[in-house]
């Protein structure tokens, strides 16, 4: 089996390092706070001090960190794990960071001999526990195809976007929807909240109709029963959105919803709920309309 240093045990990639271990590879476990090792370590995988030290030695370095300066600290810091890159080894980052930056981590990586993909993903943290994620993939199609068994124990799909940056850049755009659908859920409940319709029988409508969405399918009961317990945080969502922004004020593309969604979420941000899940948005507009969704009238 392949020999795996998994960096980065958030919400996401605990799940998706604790599933590779099941499947019975050979995995080293690097995280900030090294508690977040202990589960992992738990359940036979090895831990390593630094970044280095987890990608020293492996076939396949995977990295799911929150952000670019997260990222520029693996790869660069004074343990980052350059210093460990060799011929033959594939580094695999599903972190969603700047296109930019992934560019420019690829050139590095691909310049000590080593191949380079980003694979960001899309399904959450129950999709990262039950192994159905799905990534999207910037990269060497012959890279992809020499990895097809560890996508395969992570996720239900693999989709080539095109060269290194186009899994950034789909990512970004993927998540400039969802974070348009979620406001665009929590807008119509506050409409009908408002108005006295039953949160429940609303959300049956919203899911039969043309209305339907992922955001009420994985969203809709959270809403109505007030769990903002994080699956996606919103101060995630938010990070992604100044990404996707930042990367149409380079393109020169007006992005007007996009720059709603953003100005939203981050008004759910500067009101605290950033670490909840990324529906939490809604409690903005509950404000706004003076109950919340679930309320019975």
């Amino acid at each position: 089996m392949k020999k795996i240093g998994f960096i980065g045990l958030g919400t996401m990639g605990a799940p998706m390092a604790s599933n590779l271990l099941r499947e019975g590879y050979d995995v080293t476990v690097y995280n900030r706070t090294s508690e977040k090792c202990l589960p992992l370590a738990e359940q036979g995988a090895k831990t390593a001090p630094t970044p280095r030290e987890a990608a020293l030695g492996q076939d396949i370095v995977i990295t799911m960190v929150s952000n670019d300066d997260s990222i520029r600290e693996v790869f660069y810091g004074e343990e980052g794990v350059i210093a460990s890159l060799k011929s033959g080894m594939t580094v695999i980052d599903c972190s969603t960071i700047s296109p930019s930056l992934v560019k420019e981590i690829a050139s590095a990586v691909t310049g000590l001999g080593a191949s380079f993909l980003d694979a960001p993903v899309t399904g959450s943290k129950p999709a990262a526990i039950d192994g159905t994620l799905v990534f999207m993939v910037g990269g060497d199609p012959q890279v992809i195809e020499a990895h097809s068994d560890v996508f395969d124990t992570l996720g239900k799909k693999v989709i080539p976007m095109g060269e290194n940056g186009s899994g950034a850049v789909a990512k970004l755009a993927h998540n400039t929807i969802v974070g348009i659908n979620n406001l665009a859920l929590a807008e119509g409940f506050s409409i009908a909240a408002k108005s006295g319709i039953p949160a429940d029988r609303f959300l049956e409508l919203v899911q039969l109709g043309s209305a339907g969405s992922k955001a009420a399918d994985l969203k809709g009961r959270k809403i109505i029963d007030g769990d903002f317990s994080n699956q996606f945080s919103l101060a995630l969502m938010l990070k992604d959105l100044k990404l996707a922004s930042s990367l149409t004020d380079g393109m020169g593309m007006p992005s007007p919803m996009l720059s709603l969604a953003k100005s939203l979420f981050q008004a759910g941000a500067s009101e605290g709920y950033g670490d909840e899940d990324l529906s939490a948005v809604v409690k903005c507009y509950e404000a706004w309309i003076g109950q919340t969704i679930g309320q019975k009238l």
